[in-house]
C-alpha cells in the first residue's frame, strides 16, 4: 500500500483544525529511574533499597492517545483535544493534569472526584529495563453520580467534535469510565451519527461495541469468538472474525497484527484489505504502538483519508513510536513523513 508524499502532507496539514474527544480511562504513567550503583540495604528489612535518581511522568492509557493526537498536531490550528473521564482527588491527579496541560489537552470534561482514585502505573527503570510494575486502580463499580457526569459530557460534546475516540482500558468490568451504561449512551450516539466518526478500542470487550468503527489486535478479535489459544491462527479464521465484527457493529473494523500490518474490513466491500506494516530494524518497544495507531487512524479519517490510507498512516506512526525505547513514544508529522521516506 503506497501513499504519495504530497497526499500525506495534505492530510497531516488538516490535523490542526480537528476537534477530537477522547473518552476513557486516563492513567498516570510514572517512571522511576534507578541507579544500580547506589543500591543499599534497608536497615529495617535487610532487603535491597533501590535508589531513585530521576522521575518522569506522562499521560497513560487514554492519555497516551491524547498525547499522540497532540504530537500529530491535532488542535494546533483552531481545533482542540478534549479529555473525557475522571481522576481522583489525589497527587496522581495533580501530576496527570499537569501532563495534559503541557501538551494542550482540555480538561474541562475530566471530572475530579473523591469517590475514585487516579489510576497509575509506576514503572521502575533499571539500566533502561522496566522492572516489576506497581499499579493503582479502581476495583469497585464506578459510582452512578460519576457515570452521569461522564454521560453529560459525552452528550455535550457529541455535536461539537469531529470524532470521539473511546478507550476502554480497564479489565475489571464497570470499574472504569466506559461502564455498561456509558457504552449504551455511546452506541446510541453512534447510531445517530453524533459525532460523524465514533471509534472504539477496548482491551477486553471490543465485541460489545456497536454502531461505531472499532480497532483491535488479532488476539482481541479472536478472543471475542473463543478462538484464541496462543497458537498461530490461519488467516481465514481471522478473516472470519473480522467479517463477523463488521456485521455486529455495522461500521469499519481495523485489526492490527504487529509486524504483519493491519487488516481493514469495510462493510461496503466483500473482502478485507491487508495493509503491510512498515519494516523496522533493531531494538523496538511496542508499548503504546496501538494508541499511536488509533490517534493516526482517527485523525486521518477525519481529514478525508480513505480507510486504506488511514491504515497506512497508522502504521507509519506506530513505526516511529516503537523505536523510542523505555517510553510511551509519540510521532510528530515530520517523523511520520520521514518514516514514509525510509519506507519507499
Amino acid at each position: 500500500m503506497f501513499i504519495e508524499r504530497t497526499r500525506l502532507e495534505q492530510l497531516l496539514e488538516k490535523f490542526g483544525g480537528l476537534r477530537i474527544a477522547v473518552v476513557g480511562d486516563f492513567f498516570l504513567d510514572r517512571y522511576w529511574e534507578i541507579d544500580p550503583a547506589r543500591d543499599e540495604p534497608s536497615v529495617e528489612t535487610g532487603l535491597t533499597a533501590y535508589q531513585v535518581v530521576g522521575r518522569r511522568h506522562s499521560p497513560g492509557a487514554a492519555g497516551t492517545v491524547t498525547a499522540n493526537l497532540a504530537a500529530l498536531g491535532v488542535g494546533k490550528n483552531g481545533g482542540r483535544i478534549d479529555a473525557v473521564g475522571f481522576v481522583g482527588d489525589d497527587g496522581e491527579a495533580f501530576e496527570l493534569e499537569r501532563c495534559l496541560d503541557q501538551i494542550g489537552v482540555s480538561r474541562e470534561h475530566l471530572h475530579r472526584t473523591s469517590q475514585r482514585v487516579t489510576p497509575c502505573y509506576s514503572k521502575p527503570m533499571r539500566d533502561g529495563v522496566e522492572m516489576n510494575r506497581v499499579d493503582i486502580k479502581n476495583r469497585t463499580v464506578t459510582p452512578e453520580a460519576v457515570q452521569k457526569q461522564i454521560i453529560a459530557s459525552i452528550e455535550e460534546l457529541a455535536g461539537r467534535v469531529d470524532a470521539m475516540i473511546i478507550m476502554d482500558q480497564v479489565s475489571e468490568g464497570n470499574c472504569g469510565v466506559v461502564t455498561d451504561t456509558v457504552r449504551e449512551c455511546l452506541i446510541r450516539l453512534g447510531r445517530e451519527n453524533r459525532p460523524q466518526l465514533m471509534y472504539a478500542d477496548s482491551r477486553e470487550r471490543i465485541g460489545l461495541f456497536r454502531e461505531m468503527v472499532i480497532k483491535c489486535n488479532d488476539r482481541e478479535a479472536l478472543e471475542q469468538f473463543g478462538l484464541y489459544d496462543g497458537q498461530t491462527v490461519a488467516p481465514e479464521v481471522l478473516q472470519h472474525c473480522g467479517i463477523q465484527l463488521t456485521r455486529r457493529t455495522g461500521r469499519m473494523v481495523f485489526i492490527t497484527r504487529g509486524e504483519q500490518g493491519q487488516l481493514v474490513f469495510n462493510p461496503a466491500k466483500p473482502d478485507a484489505i491487508c495493509v503491510p506494516a512498515v519494516p523496522v530494524e533493531g531494538e523496538i518497544d511496542i508499548c503504546g504502538a496501538g494508541d499511536a495507531t488509533s490517534a493516526a487512524l482517527v485523525s486521518s479519517l477525519c481529514a478525508g483519508a480513505t480507510p486504506e490510507e488511514a491504515a497506512v498512516i497508522g502504521n507509519l506512526a506506530a513505526s516511529v513510536t516503537i523505536r523510542k525505547i523505555g517510553q510511551t513514544g509519540t510521532a510528530s508529522p515530520d517523523e511520520v513523513l520521514a518514516a514514509r521516506e525510509n519506507c519507499y
